[in-house]
């Protein structure tokens, strides 16, 4: 699935640095900037 410009992003969780899940649906009403760095750290 491919995100279309000015359509809301779908939900989705990723651990966070404490090993808590967080939730994109859990920021809403919050300004939230997506950045992805392919290879930068993750094992993509």
């Amino acid at each position: 699935m491919t995100p279309k410009i000015g359509k809301p992003a779908p939900d989705f969780a990723l651990p966070s640095h404490l090993d808590r899940p967080v939730r994109l649906r859990d920021l809403r009403g919050r300004n939230v900037v997506l950045a992805f760095f392919p290879l930068a750290w993750t094992p993509v």
